[in-house]
């Protein structure tokens, strides 16, 4: 459904966008993450040709972004970082005159009156822009980006001003569209990200540094799979029982609290009736949960918990954008051959 093969821009000597490559299907979710600067806003304006590329193609359900120029545009919404709004007309005017440039010929009003009943704003409908609050804005360019229903949305920082409760509605509106529209989420809000997107792709310094699900990222990124286990009985004896485990590499004492390493737990070493909690980190793909637990049993040691530990999407994101890391293994660009529209 979106498609870009080896976009670049170029501002004199600087590359803000370096040979970026990344497919979205139809119906999904893409979140696109990067710090300031890492040229995801170029990107997205790019897509939605507001801007022209200096190399490379992107395509909007078949058609190109530079070549039918036309074509993508009433096939994509765009909510830009900045609502694009009229400040001297009010909310329903400022609809009705989107839709009827965006193509909109039958039942104007209806669909004005359903795109601001979707996106909670029809209590404003007859409230002058320039008076909305910057939550009420941020709704109604959503509605502009929706209102004559394209097959893509493109969407920059969507809840940015948006009180707790309008996130969570936001977001809530975002997973209902999936299926429906290919969105494209841009946005530094991570958590945002791991609770709506399917597939993530982060941008560091014009470049790709990671496609992948976040289940994935981890994955790649953490190199093992890592269990907390807390239990009742004496750790040093604990933890020699769990590492003579087979596949298991390394068990490190934590704290009970949040499976981080702490003095806590280790003040434990020795205890008889003390908890104890630990890490124990297994060979790659090696799911050793039943081991660990069955292990304890033969002890006999109480088992208190028992979860799986996996990097947060903030973790993974650090990992791959701070510069004082090693540089990470580059995840290559889905290739379009791979997975084809008509498999969505």
């Amino acid at each position: 459904m979106i498609e870009v093969q080896h976009l670049s821009k170029q501002y004199g000597t600087v590359k803000a966008v370096d040979d970026v490559s990344f497919r979205a299907e139809a119906g999904e979710i893409l979140g696109f993450l990067g710090p300031n600067g890492a040229g995801k806003t170029t990107t997205m304006r790019i897509i939605t040709g507001y801007m022209p590329a200096s190399e490379g193609k992107a395509t909007v359900a078949g058609f190109d972004v530079f070549d039918q120029p036309i074509e993508a545009k009433r096939r994509t919404g765009y909510l830009p970082e900045t609502p694009p709004l009229y400040p001297d007309m009010s909310v329903r005017e400022y609809l009705n005159f989107v839709a009827r440039i965006k193509g909109v010929r039958k039942d104007v009003k209806g669909a004005v009156d359903a795109v601001m009943k979707k996106t909670w704003v029809s209590d404003m409908a007859d409230r002058h822009c320039a008076k909305l609050s910057k939550g009420y804005k941020q709704r109604v360019g959503l509605a502009q980006a929706l209102i004559h229903n394209p097959e893509v949305l493109v969407l920059d920082e969507p809840t940015a001003g948006l009180d707790p409760k309008q996130i969570i509605e936001t977001r809530q509106l975002i997973r209902a569209l999936a299926g429906n529209h290919t969105i494209v989420l841009s946005t530094h809000i991570l958590p945002e990200v791991a609770q709506t997107c399917q597939k993530v792709v982060i941008i560091n310094k014009g470049k790709i540094v990671a496609i992948d699900t976040p289940d994935a990222l981890t994955e790649r990124l953490h190199g093992a799979q890592t269990v907390f286990v807390e239990a009742q009985g004496p750790a040093d004896a604990i933890q020699g029982a769990l590492r003579s485990l087979p596949g298991v590499v390394n068990v490190s004492v934590s704290d009970a609290r949040d499976g981080s390493p702490g003095a806590e737990a280790r003040r434990s070493l020795g205890e008889v009736g003390a908890k104890a909690a630990f890490q124990v980190d297994s060979e790659k793909g090696l799911d050793v949960r039943r081991d660990v637990a069955a292990a304890i049993v033969r002890g006999g040691w109480g088992l208190l918990e028992l979860r799986p530990v996996r990097m947060s999407l903030e973790e993974i994101f650090l990992s791959l954008t701070t510069e004082e890391n090693n540089e990470p293994e580059r995840v290559e660009p889905i290739e379009p051959a791979e997975s084809g529209v008509a498999n969505a």
